[in-house]
């Protein structure tokens, strides 16, 4: 059976809908049949047709998913028109390459004879963890993200991340292209699949429940803390400009001021807020401490910083812990830079691209990640991205932190899908290890997020505003921060029997 125009028009609107499924467009709940769509335009093709069909799919998916990169690197990247579309067609490909795959992979084991709803989660859930591991990861767009609003449903990151939460969509998924193809030949097996998505279904919902009641108790009883969250709106075209720094300045201390209390204890500033060398000291630093010392709160803020090697000059991005007595007790160097945004990899192949870090600089990574103490509390610091990445919250909240604090700059996706996505994925890390999350974003959204996944309270884009809120240092931990990926080994474990028994039955066969 060949492609046609339905199959091609079928797999289009699996990728549309599930980019519909994600913010700010925000129908989360079309995410439970965004592939349905695929599944039918997949039946009975070959491997080679199955590739394609996902391919299609996945890149009308990922263009309304990302197409913000294109405006990102044109504006602020100093590339040209047509480089800068080059970048995103080729992370749209990038990222297409995974849906086409798990469409070639699901059309050679429904080929042997394996269901839908056998083979398609486990397969789904190994790539997603791969698309976030591979060239060193972008987990931006994973599928569970898109209920980050179902709070009852999202419980179960707890248990198996956020990967959990995808793999249940996909068998969710499945169940329901059975029935919307049942047949005489296999109503009782459909009947079969009901009954236990049902199930499935009903255990995830108690349990969301369950958790979200000892959640809030546990909640209730732990140590408080209030907390500032400081929004600059500084504009990305000035944020480097060197006669614009005494105004940054002004604008964070004069911001820090109305939003603090004698109830704060902390005030969080964005990701490189100082856009200047706070280690350099001089006056810029002393306003900074002595800001500290009146408002009786330690400051946690963003800067570029620096290393004199034998090799030449090292530049990093760090944050700036500024104790309540004035001094700086703790700094943090951001590990997982982001690839043509804070350095080029490969710079024989690229040359191109390190246009893209002209404005900040070419970094190098930090040496770990280790909580920073604030007034006895460890606190694990996420720069930008890195709150995307379950792995590094998980480091932390191992390492003793029961506080993470998200620091990030999204000046540069101005009011596109971008920052409300970004805030749907960092959002996870909080259930995932059970504990508060801050965020401070430059222009926005900045937010204080429960433990529960709740968002507590958040800013708007582009307001100069702040924060002033509650976290509490909750100490419950939670299986995924204790076993981290435990449940995506399993279906790496289960995929592999799955494969190699199917060789066996086609070596049999022939």
């Amino acid at each position: 059976m060949t492609m046609d125009r339905k199959d091609l028009g079928l797999s289009l609107f699996s990728g549309t809908l599930l980019f519909f499924s994600f913010p700010k467009f925000g129908f989360g709940w079309l995410v439970w049949f965004a592939l349905i769509p695929l599944f039918f335009a997949l039946r009975k093709k070959s491997v080679r047709e199955g590739f394609l069909l996902g391919g299609v799919a996945g890149v009308a998916w990922n263009l309304g998913l990302l197409y913000w990169v294109a405006e990102a690197v044109i504006r602020y990247g100093n590339l040209s028109l047509a480089a800068g579309w080059s970048v995103l067609l080729l992370l749209v490909i990038y990222m297409s390459l995974y849906v086409a795959v798990f469409s070639a992979a699901l059309c050679h084991f429904t080929g042997r004879g394996f269901p839908e709803i056998v083979t398609a989660p486990f397969l789904w859930t190994i790539l997603e963890y791969g698309k976030s591991h591979l060239l060193t990861g972008f987990p931006w767009g994973n599928l569970g993200t898109a209920l980050h609003e179902h709070l009852v449903v999202i419980q179960i990151a707890d248990l198996a991340g956020v990967y959990g939460l995808s793999f249940v969509i996909v068998f969710v998924s499945t169940v329901l292209y059975g029935i919307l193809r049942v047949s005489r030949k296999n109503r009782r097996r459909i009947a079969g699949e009901m009954i236990l998505c049902s199930l499935a279904v009903f255990v995830i919902v108690f349990y969301g429940f369950y958790r979200l009641e000892e959640v809030h108790e546990k909640t209730s009883k732990a140590e408080v803390a209030g907390v500032s969250v400081i929004q600059g709106n500084i504009e990305q075209a000035v944020k480097w400009n060197r006669d614009y720094q005494l105004r940054t300045l002004d604008i964070y201390e004069n911001l820090t001021k109305s939003w603090t209390g004698p109830e704060t204890e902390l005030v969080v500033w964005p990701e490189t807020a100082m856009p200047f060398f706070l280690q350099d000291g001089g006056e810029k630093l002393t306003r900074i401490l002595r800001l500290a010392r009146k408002t009786g709160a330690d400051i946690l803020l963003g800067s570029p910083s620096y290393q004199e090697k034998e090799e030449g000059v090292r530049y990093g991005n760090s944050a700036f812990l500024v104790s309540s007595e004035g001094e700086i007790t703790g700094k943090y160097d951001k590990v997982h830079l982001v690839p043509f945004g804070e350095y080029v990899p490969l710079k024989g192949l690229f040359r191109f691209m390190e246009k893209l870090v002209a404005g900040v600089g070419d970094f190098v990574p930090g040496e770990g990640w280790v909580p920073v103490e604030a007034s006895g509390k460890p606190l694990g610091v996420l720069i930008c991205y890195e709150g995307i990445f379950p792995g590094i919250s998980r480091a932390y909240s191992t390492a003793g932190a029961r506080l993470l604090v998200n620091i990030t700059n999204d000046g540069w996706y101005g009011t596109s899908s971008a920052p409300y996505q970004h805030l749907a994925s960092a959002l996870f890390r909080a259930v995932e290890n059970r504990v508060f999350l801050v965020r401070a974003a430059n222009t926005g959204i900045s937010a204080i997020i429960s433990p529960t996944g709740e968002v507590v309270a958040k800013t708007g884009l582009f307001e100069r505003t702040g924060l002033r809120g509650d976290v509490r240092f909750v100490d419950m931990g939670s299986p995924y921060s204790r076993y981290g990926d435990i449940f995506v080994y399993f279906c790496f474990l289960f995929s592999g029997i799955i494969f190699i028994y199917s060789l066996r039955r086609k070596l049999l066969d022939d």
